[in-house]
């Protein structure tokens, strides 16, 4: 069995934030992925994208995101296929930083 990295997050404050705001948190984690995976440092970028991924599947697990799974999928789908598949969707790393701080930014603005 696997120890959970944000233990805290799963126990409930999680599913109090907005979507803007969740997907904020999973695009710092993603950010990570990204400068580690540009330094080459392959520990760092796989330990980003546990976490990075575990946010994700809070995220999914949030009832009142269900209008929202098929494009909340899609993108977890876009981000593991661009850190460990053949990145068959042609993603850049500009790409994904763009979509996440969208809702970074619209986390802070209270959205």
């Amino acid at each position: 069995m696997t120890t959970m990295q944000h233990q805290d997050l799963a126990d409930g404050r999680w599913f109090r934030l907005s979507l803007a705001l969740q997907l904020g948190n999973i695009g710092s984690e993603v950010s990570r992925v990204l400068k580690a995976r540009a330094a080459g440092n392959e520990e760092r970028m796989q330990s980003a994208f546990v976490r990075c991924l575990e946010l994700f599947d809070l995220t999914l697990c949030d009832p009142r995101h269900r209008e929202r799974l098929r494009e909340l999928c899609r993108v977890r789908e876009v981000l593991c296929d661009f850190v460990a598949g053949d990145n068959q969707y042609a993603s850049t790393p500009q790409d994904l930083d763009r979509y996440f701080t969208c809702f970074a930014i619209a986390g802070r603005r209270g959205q």
